[in-house]
């Protein structure tokens, strides 16, 4: 459906306009149409046009805008204008799918290219004049928080299993009420499929669920529907993940996987391929004592000398509820550092070799003893008086 001219704000971006004089058949799609219409802030831009992708470059080239193949293959040319960059796609009707990977040939039917996306408040297409074109009912699904693919659910779903995923992700985004009934119905009948996708490809889609501000629905309905023992084995939608999100927790995937685990997170990291800060993340939220309410400052000074605040403000979201005076106090303290290293003791006259290291560690338990306060002066007396005792 062909919509009245409206004024988009999206339409005045001032790196856009060149893009869009170069280009004067292209048309703004996808998430950044979705967001305008929905009043959200806008990420990114991405255009989608009839003219192929030499054609693209070319006429890029000749506005004096940097084009970059970053997907020529699959249709796609990066516009760089005014320090933002532009993805624009050549228009794309799909050949053959396998529920992984689309063989597509190029058309110049909007439409077309528009019936071959996931959701229908995803396939709203925006021209240069301001008018919205919208084939599916994208819009009154969008006002209606309703989550719906385009065409039939179970075909969306058998193309490229990952929707299933971004079904869920776009419901916690959007969906203000029941979750569309054949898209639960269809999700349902091919929630196994999720283990036959790549681990990188689940964990991108599952991060940006659990980065939601309350993926709680979400993830209950994933775990009723089977997707999440698909997708996240050994975990669930705990209690402790319910009480951190009604206390206001901050949307951290890793801190929320953390709150869901059931199982090792070692093996969980390994399956997701995570990359190896959040695999250590994860390991380190999971295992070691959280801080407690009763703890004094200096207490708190020796877990932040060997444990970083995050990790500790996380397991404390993990272990303790209504700990924001905790969480306060970890936060504001600052994290102490040990101010003794080797060459003080070398210009003290002391000799390297494993009597100094012994030293060193000496007085470093007597500064955590201390509530890690003691300076670099106080040290290095401790340091001769260790060192002397030796």
């Amino acid at each position: 459906m062909r919509g009245r001219s409206e004024r988009f704000g999206v339409l005045d971006d001032p790196d856009l306009a060149p893009v869009l004089a170069a280009l004067p058949r292209a048309r703004l799609v996808g998430g950044c149409v979705r967001d305008s219409l929905a009043d959200r802030a806008v990420a990114d831009i991405d255009l989608a046009t009839p003219d192929l992708p030499d054609a693209v470059a070319a006429a890029l080239g000749s506005a004096g805008i940097r084009a970059i193949p970053t997907g020529a293959a699959h249709g796609t040319i990066t516009a760089l204008s005014g320090g933002q960059a532009f993805e624009i796609t050549t228009l794309r009707r799909d050949r053959e799918t396998d529920g992984r990977h689309a063989v597509v040939d190029w058309t110049d039917d909007f439409a077309e290219d528009a019936a071959r996306r996931d959701f229908t408040i995803n396939a709203m297409s925006l021209d240069q004049a301001g008018t919205l074109h919208d084939y599916f009912g994208g819009r009154a699904d969008l006002a209606a928080g309703r989550v719906r693919f385009v065409g039939r659910a179970a075909l969306r779903v058998a193309e490229d299993h990952l929707r299933i995923l971004r079904f869920f992700r776009f419901h916690a985004r959007y969906g203000t009420g029941p979750p569309d009934a054949e898209a639960v119905s269809a999700i349902g009948a091919a929630a196994d499929r999720v283990g036959q996708l790549s681990a990188e490809r689940v964990w991108s889609e599952v991060k940006r669920i659990l980065a939601v501000p309350d993926p709680w629905a979400a993830l209950t309905l994933m775990d009723v529907l089977g997707v999440l023992a698909a997708a996240l084995p050994d975990t669930a939608p705990t209690a402790t993940l319910a009480a951190m999100l009604a206390e206001g927790a901050p949307a951290d995937p890793v801190l929320r996987l953390a709150a869901m685990l059931t199982g090792d997170p070692g093996r969980l990291a390994l399956r997701l391929r995570m990359a190896g800060a959040e695999r250590a993340r994860l390991a380190a939220l999971a295992a070691g004592r959280a801080p407690s309410p009763d703890d004094d400052d200096a207490t708190l000074r020796r877990r932040l000398a060997d444990e970083a605040p995050d990790i500790l403000i996380g397991r404390s979201w993990l272990a303790t509820a209504g700990a924001h005076e905790l969480r306060r106090r970890l936060a504001s303290l600052p994290q102490p550092v040990f101010p003794l290293e080797g060459r003080h003791g070398l210009a003290l006259g002391l000799s390297p070799g494993p009597l100094l290291g012994q030293a060193l560690r000496q007085v470093r338990a007597w500064w955590l003893a201390g509530g890690c306060v003691a300076s670099l002066a106080d040290c290095q007396a401790q340091l001769l008086a260790f060192a002397g005792a030796d």
